[in-house]
């Protein structure tokens, strides 16, 4: 019997943290996967801090807040449990994961094994990497239910010894939750007879604040983050979690500036011994302590609860969407999450965005070439992505399909 999944939090839960965002007055923002609503106590943080830059000077400000700003590393480990001395600050998932790849000592023939449904991005610079070094970009077949083959992945896996394995755990085109526990159990296995062979990178910029992340036992060297999202901060803000597996090996970016590393003869530069090797030397510290007291927000209430109660939001959408005639729901695979994605045949997506925009309801429309393998899977060339979190009500759900029901 299937289980019955219900609301975590109380109303006067929700009504908290709907009077503690001031944007959910104004809107209903059903586009978390985009950017999140942001809690006011992290608007507070940013806007006093860049008052007091302006008052006594941006270097003097982060003297006199280096508590504060010591803070962000300190939550960010507890949100993924690691060491702060694993953490690197950044600029977005895409920069974190951008530093992380360019560490990797590529040479032509290397293999990289990565699935179908990965960030656009980081297929890119895939591409990229193989124009560049001549190296072979292989992906895991998926299963018939979505997500990506677990037989065909551990196959390839131990037959190719890749230099790269790389997973994306949400995709950004659709609500798949890859099964990266599986996975981890998989690496693990194959870590037991080539560790020194493999490098993996896990792309968890949609997963971070939806569901609980524990790195140990994701098993992954580097873990890609951004912190507007799910997680609530502030945008131009991400982190980067380096394993001390990979610190203890050398890895570093390409580019290390004055931050990851010390110059300390003419020919001659040394390495910070921890995360900061992937930081650049000027960042916006405003953005770092709103990243903290983001976190510090999201741990406050829970990840599992967060991530349950997404689950139903979620899952009441699916539900309200798929009775609607001539619209087609598009998400699959063995877990869902946050993102709910529909398309229909006759009407544009622009058209439905500004539509529903005008009823101040904020969706997003994604395209094929955000996730070329998916949509010609799917024989779809676009999709409306709707993404609820916890703050959402089930009031807000009915008012999206129903302004989608009117629309159509």
């Amino acid at each position: 019997m299937e289980q019955v999944i219900t609301s975590v939090f109380s109303f006067s839960e929700i009504e908290k943290f709907r009077n503690e965002t001031t944007g959910c007055s104004n809107v209903n923002h059903l586009n978390n996967a985009g950017a999140g609503l942001m809690p006011d106590i992290v608007t507070r943080s940013i806007l006093d801090h860049i008052k007091l830059e302006s008052e006594i000077g941006g270097y003097e400000a982060a003297d006199l807040r280096a508590d504060s700003i010591l803070e962000f590393y300190k939550q960010t480990a507890l949100l993924i449990n690691c060491q702060p001395s694993n953490i690197a600050f950044t600029a977005s998932a895409t920069d974190s994961y951008t530093r992380a790849l360019s560490s990797i000592p590529f040479v032509p023939g290397d293999t990289i094994l990565t699935d179908c449904d990965d960030f656009i991005s980081n297929q890119i610079q895939f591409l990229s990497i193989r124009k560049r070094f001549g190296i072979n970009i292989v992906r895991i077949k998926n299963s018939p239910i979505g997500g990506v083959d677990l037989a065909d992945l551990e196959e390839k896996l131990f037959l190719l010894k890749p230099k790269l394995f790389a997973i994306t755990h949400i995709p950004t085109n659709s609500g798949l939750v890859q099964p990266v526990k599986e996975i981890a159990e998989i690496y693990a296995r194959y870590q037991n007879h080539h560790g020194d062979k493999t490098w993996y990178i896990l792309d968890a910029c949609q997963s971070a604040g939806q569901m609980k992340l524990d790195v140990g036992k994701l098993r992954c060297d580097f873990l890609s983050v951004t912190n507007r999202k799910f997680l609530r901060g502030p945008r131009g803000t991400g982190f980067l979690y380096i394993s001390d597996r990979a610190l203890q090996a050398g890895l570093e970016p390409l580019f290390i500036d004055m931050r990851g590393a010390e110059w300390i003869e003419k020919d001659e530069y040394r390495q910070q011994a921890d995360a900061k090797r992937f930081e650049d030397w000027e960042f916006a510290y405003a953005l770092v302590t709103g990243s903290s007291e983001a976190i510090k927000y999201c741990l406050t209430i829970g990840e599992e609860r967060i991530w349950n109660q997404i689950k139903y939001l979620s899952t009441y959408l699916r539900m309200q969407l798929a009775d609607i005639n001539k619209l087609r729901v598009l998400d699959r695979g063995p877990e869902l999450g946050s993102s709910v994605t529909f398309t229909v045949n006759h009407l544009t997506p622009d058209y439905i965005v500004n539509q529903l925009l005008q009823r101040k309801i904020n969706v997003v429309a994604t395209f094929r070439d955000y996730a070329v393998i998916d949509f010609d899977e799917k024989e779809v060339r676009w999709a409306i992505r709707v993404s609820p979190h916890y703050y959402n009500t089930i009031e807000e759900i009915d008012d999206l399909a129903g302004s989608v029901r009117s629309i159509l």
